[in-house]
């Protein structure tokens, strides 16, 4: 008979407690492995630990950087509102002023057309007055 070998693996596998013993092995150097990785004083951990600080001190940086832009903007738009207020105040009070004057050109004009009323009743009361007098003349 001839002798299976694995394609697999490199090294021969014939013995059932060498295979258990590798893969006890393989258990302790990835349990080993783990509790290396959770080790607070290891470079690898440390070397983590740095680049978490330095991601989060950027994302700092860019929060405070967005902040100031927002606070900028706010002020500006304030700005804009507080100019849009006062223009739209001197429009009102200029079309007031407009009102006003278009009150007291108007009110001008009336009195100036009950005089001109008044004086063509008048005359015409005097033509009327006068045609009547010379009537009871020529009668």
């Amino acid at each position: 008979m001839e002798q299976h070998t694995s394609s697999m693996s490199s090294q021969d596998d014939t013995d059932f407690r060498e295979r258990l013993s590798r893969a006890s092995e393989a258990k302790t150097a990835i349990l080993e492995k783990f509790k290396r990785a959770l080790d607070p004083d290891s470079p690898a951990a440390i070397e983590k630990r740095r680049q978490r600080e330095l991601i989060a001190a950027a994302r700092a940086e860019r929060e405070a950087k967005r902040e100031a832009l927002r606070q900028e903007q706010e002020r500006e738009r304030a700005r804009q509102a507080e100019l849009a207020a006062v223009a739209a105040a001197e429009a009102e009070r200029l079309a007031a002023e407009e009102r006003a004057r278009q009150a007291a050109q108007h009110a001008v004009n009336e009195e100036a057309l009950k005089v001109e009323q008044k004086a063509a009743r008048d005359a015409r009361y005097a033509a009327r007055k006068a045609a009547k007098k010379r009537r009871r003349r020529g009668l």
